[in-house]
């Protein structure tokens, strides 16, 4: 019988016979083995910019120093401030090497565990979540309830400034919102030195009705979309070049919905107006002051507050809903500024509390 190896013979024309091993599939390599900042530098990341959801970035049009590459690195430089329930470090962000770059200050909150700010629950009445079960989570206490808190304190904050900062309000531009972490505007130097708190300043007799008249205008139009700050003092107020900032804004109330509005209010009137009246702020101090000169167009409600006159038409006149702001008096309609003393009731006036 003959070898089938031999068969047939190869013609010129016949291909080698080729016998492919099949091969082992290869698994994917760990998670582990990534480097997720891809060889920066510790404590330095790419830009966050593109992770956020839409509505977690801040209001259009991005003012014009905010750097939106996504090329840009957040650089840590330090921390600025500690509080109660977050800490606020200092992050530049820019495109390197020597591309645009920016200041940025990062609020993040603590974990439920580490927070100190044990009092919440009176700044909370009136928030509600539409899920009823994380709802009774918030009320017991619960650890998701405690996490749930903290992300409500970052999103609340976050949107506070957003509406603020449309209004007109002097707050730090927001520029996002991920997790609980609130990235906004560093308000200070270009060299990162932080703009001094109201309470470190020693302001002469005319930058102090200055700095007064700026806060009226400011808590004014708060009080005028149905708000109050709820933790307002002479620290919680930068001045920066003359201009006062407001901050720390987690705590905001809606003076309508929650039933101690009307007490947040006039505890934030009392707050600031104790220091001013203790660095020489009075009556006839803001009589004698030369107004300013220029003043935005139609009635201002700082030169022109709504006293306790025959012509202010009363707390009752307009709707108590607080998206809608009250408009104000008729050039000419009232006289001076309010003094300390009276700007609590001028606040529940234009809040339609009194």
């Amino acid at each position: 019988m003959p070898d089938p190896a031999f068969r047939r013979k190869y013609r010129f024309d016949d291909e080698e016979p080729v016998f492919v091993r099949r091969q082992q599939r290869q698994s994917l390599p760990a998670e582990d083995l990534y480097d997720p900042v891809d060889g920066l530098p510790e404590g330095d990341r790419w830009s966050t910019w593109d992770l956020p959801a839409a509505g977690d970035r801040g209001p259009e049009p991005y003012p014009r120093w905010l750097v939106t590459e996504l090329a840009a690195v957040d650089s840590e430089l330090g921390v600025l401030k500690t509080g109660k329930e977050a800490d606020v470090c200092l992050v530049r962000r820019g495109v390197p090497p020597s591309g645009p770059s920016c200041l940025l200050a990062a609020k993040r909150y603590r974990d439920a565990g580490h927070r100190m700010f044990h009092r919440d629950s009176a700044y909370r009445e009136g928030r509600r979540v539409r899920q009823s079960r994380d709802n009774r989570a918030m009320a017991k206490g619960t650890a998701v309830g405690r996490q749930m808190i903290a992300d409500q304190w970052a999103r609340a904050e976050f949107a506070a400034l957003c509406q603020l900062h449309q209004a007109g309000v002097p707050v730090p531009y927001p520029v996002q919102l991920l997790g609980t972490e609130v990235m906004q505007e560093f308000i200070g130097e270009a060299d990162g030195t932080a703009a001094p708190r109201l309470a470190e300043t020693r302001p002469e007799p005319a930058e102090l009705v200055g700095l007064w008249r700026q806060l009226v205008r400011a808590l004014t139009t708060l009080a005028g979309l149905g708000l109050a700050h709820g933790d307002l003092s002479a620290y919680n107020l930068l001045v920066d070049r003359g201009r006062l900032i407001m901050i720390d804004l987690p705590q905001v109330v809606d003076v309508i919905a929650n039933p101690r509005g009307a007490e947040f209010l006039e505890r934030d009137a009392a707050n600031v107006a104790r220091w001013f009246t203790a660095r020489g702020l009075t009556a006839d101090l803001l009589s004698t002051a030369v107004p300013p000169s220029r003043h935005p167009a139609g009635p201002d409600p700082v030169s022109n507050p709504p006293r306790a006159q025959a012509g202010y038409p009363g707390p009752g006149a307009a709707s108590r809903d607080p998206s809608a702001a009250r408009p104000g008096p008729g050039p000419g309609e009232w006289a001076e500024v309010p003094a300390p003393e009276d700007l609590g009731f001028f606040l529940l006036c234009e809040a339609r509390l009194a």
